[in-house]
Formats: C-alpha cells, sequence, structure tokens
C-alpha cells in the first residue's frame, strides 16, 4: 500500500480523534490509530471501546487497499514537529513495516495487525434518528457539561441529559448542587425520547462541533448513540438508567428578583470569597430594595469581608447563603451582560437567567443555597 497526504490536514484530523485515545487502555491495540485505506480515501479510527471517533480524509494519490494500525504517539509527536508538506506512507502488506518519507528525511516504523481492532457493534435497525442544527447541539452541551456530578453511585447524574420531544428540546446537567436547563424550540422532532450523553463524547463534540455549520444526523438505540458530522462520526454508548425529575426541582412563583451586572458580581464575589472559609467558600448575600451586600468570613483565622453593590433588586428584605465557587462558576457559563436571580426565600434555590437568551433558547440554571451560621 502507498498513499501520499497533507501533513497538516492529517495531523489536524489525528489530534482531533486522538483526544478518544485513554492514557492507559486495557487492550494495547487501542493505543493505536486505526487506518483504513480504500481508493483515494482514507478512514482513521480511534476507540477506548466505550467512545469510537471515525474520521475520512481525502489523499493526494492512493495505491491498493487495506486495513493497519499505526501507534498514535509515533505518528503525533513527529507530525506536531513538520511544516505544510506532503507525506509519502509506503506500508508493507506482508510485514506491516511502514516508511514515512517527508521533504528532508523519512520514519521508519512497524503498524500492528488492523484485524485485531475491536469493532463497535452497529446501532439496531429500529434507531431513531433525526438532524438537527450542529449549532443547538453545541450551545446545549456547551451550557450544561460543566454541572455534570462525578457520581459513582449515581451514574446518570454524570452525564448531560438530551429529552426530546415533538416540538422542542431540553439539555439538562446536574450534580446535586447546579442544575442547568437549557431549552430550544429550533429542533422538532415529531416524537419523545430521552438519552443520556456521558461526559467524554460531549466533551468531544463540544471539541469540534464549532467548525462545524449545517445540521448533523443524530441516531441512537437503547445503548449507544452516533453522531455524524461533515468530516466526523462519533460512536458512543450511552448512560443507562432513568434521569431524575428535574422539572419538579425548579421552584415556582419567585416573588424576589434581582438584576446585576455579571461581570460586577463576579468581581465582587471573587474578592469577598477570599475571606471566607476554603472548605465551603460560603459567600452570605443580603438583599433589600436596590442594594445588595456581599460578605464572607473566616472564623478560624479571623479573618471577613463585605462589599455593597447598587442593583435593581425588588422583593423583601433576605438574606441567603450560596457557595461563590458555584455561584461564580455559573456566571462564567452565561454570556448575557446583565443576569437574573430569582429567590423564593432563604431555604430554596436561587434560579438564575440571562437577561438576554439566545434565539430559540430558554436558558435556565438553578444553585441550591447554603445554611447561614446566624
Amino acid at each position: 500500500m502507498k498513499f501520499v497526504v497533507s501533513s497538516t490536514l492529517l495531523l489536524s484530523h489525528l489530534q482531533t480523534i486522538g483526544r478518544v485515545i485513554n492514557s492507559k487502555n486495557s487492550m494495547a491495540i487501542l493505543d493505536n490509530f486505526l487506518f483504513s485505506l480504500d481508493g483515494n480515501m482514507l478512514t482513521i479510527t480511534a476507540s477506548d471501546q466505550e467512545t469510537t471517533m471515525t474520521t475520512t480524509i481525502g489523499l493526494i494519490e492512493a495505491e491498493g487497499k487495506g486495513v493497519f494500525a499505526v501507534s498514535a504517539k509515533i505518528l503525533l509527536d513527529p507530525l506536531k514537529e513538520l511544516p505544510e508538506q506532503p507525506l509519502t506512507f509506503l506500508i508493507n502488506d506482508d510485514n506491516l513495516e511502514i516508511t514515512l518519507n517527508y521533504q528532508n528525511g523519512k520514519y521508519n516504523f512497524v503498524g500492528v495487525n488492523g484485524d485485531e481492532y475491536p469493532q463497535r457493534t452497529p446501532l439496531a435497525e429500529s434507531a431513531t434518528r433525526f438532524t438537527m442544527p450542529a449549532q443547538v447541539l453545541l450551545n446545549g452541551i456547551s451550557h450544561t457539561l460543566f454541572a455534570t456530578a462525578d457520581d459513582e453511585l449515581r451514574p446518570v447524574m454524570n452525564g448531560v441529559c438530551m429529552d426530546i420531544h415533538k416540538e422542542d428540546m431540553f439539555f439538562v446537567a446536574s450534580d446535586g448542587y447546579i442544575l442547568v436547563r437549557c431549552k430550544n424550540t429550533a429542533v422538532k422532532t415529531g416524537m419523545d425520547s430521552l438519552v443520556i450523553l456521558p461526559k467524554k463524547p460531549a466533551n468531544l463534540l463540544k471539541n469540534i462541533l464549532p467548525k462545524e455549520s449545517g445540521d448533523i444526523e443524530v441516531a441512537f438505540d437503547e445503548k449507544s448513540a452516533c453522531f455524524k458530522l461533515a468530516n466526523f462520526v462519533l460512536t458512543c454508548r450511552l448512560i443507562e438508567g432513568r434521569y431524575p425529575n428535574y422539572m419538579s426541582v425548579i421552584p415556582q412563583n419567585n416573588s424576589n428578583r434581582l438584576v446585576i451586572d455579571r461581570v460586577l458580581f463576579i468581581s465582587v464575589l471573587r474578592r469577598i470569597s477570599v475571606f471566607s472559609d476554603p472548605a465551603s467558600s460560603l459567600v452570605r448575600l443580603d438583599l433589600s430594595p436596590n442594594r445588595l451586600e456581599v460578605s464572607a468570613q473566616y472564623s478560624d483565622f479571623s479573618t471577613s469581608a463585605n462589599e455593597s453593590i447598587t442593583c435593581n433588586y425588588s422583593g423583601d428584605t433576605m438574606s441567603i447563603g450560596f457557595s461563590a465557587n458555584y455561584l461564580i462558576e455559573i456566571l462564567n457559563n452565561l454570556n448575557s451582560q446583565e443576569v437574573i436571580v430569582d429567590l423564593a426565600d432563604p431555604g430554596r434555590a436561587g434560579i438564575i437567567l440571562p437577561m438576554e437568551n439566545e434565539a430559540d433558547e430558554d436558558l435556565l440554571m438553578l444553585l441550591m443555597p447554603m445554611m447561614l451560621k446566624d
């Protein structure tokens, strides 16, 4: 076999799918990329058994046909140092000895029999299929991924829930302290279904979707999901189980509303949280008409701080405690210049909303309060 390919094109595709490969694998073959040469197209696969990503590259020229695997480290590390140029791969079909020729030199290494590479079970014929704009999936994952949990006892909380309805779709994630619900009305599948996307494939999609435009194909059955993009196909195992009823934990009839500049709020929280107990990062919010006071104290070291802000607040005078770290994380994942904080009482969750949503989108973030010591 022989093929010639652009070095930068090959590297960019290898780096993208290479994120699938674990640093330690149960099978040695999974330390490799699988190459499949057919005509003038090269298909490359990376997998960790749970998640598989495939990409196809057009070649400058090609001879022969076959399958072989190459160590990811052997390929990626040298290619990062090469400027743009054509690379010529010569593969001995008998012993899989590979020679990679470039402008001023060559590499010699040995491939692995590609037949040993594990193949994913295809989706069932009855799999659910629909298309959706790449931007919708990107926004849904980007808004929610940070709120996923790392909970061995409740694995369903460790992924992004895609709650699909006939006329809209909800992306949901929660770690028990934060809950994010992103509703999008641009996707009308005409069906009702729910899947839980694990954190790793969600992260992979978040990295590659910004380069996509137009629609992508989504398919899933009871155990697996497949996302077909322009140049990549990602297949992953879904998290099995029943996702909690997230709508039931969102407080209704919140009569107290704070409207505040997002960046200003983040700055104040960062300053004041330095003086909070590092174990909890508890900050106290004292709210009165058009005034917010943020305070914190760490009695072990006799440190405290407080800062007042003029803001738009309407409602009862009240005091409520939150984790500054969680609150800052939520605010950092909103894009609006101003945010709305809706509160019912000090014992119920606070709802944080962007003042302005993106088109067809309704974003809600919820944060559980912390008990104040006085």
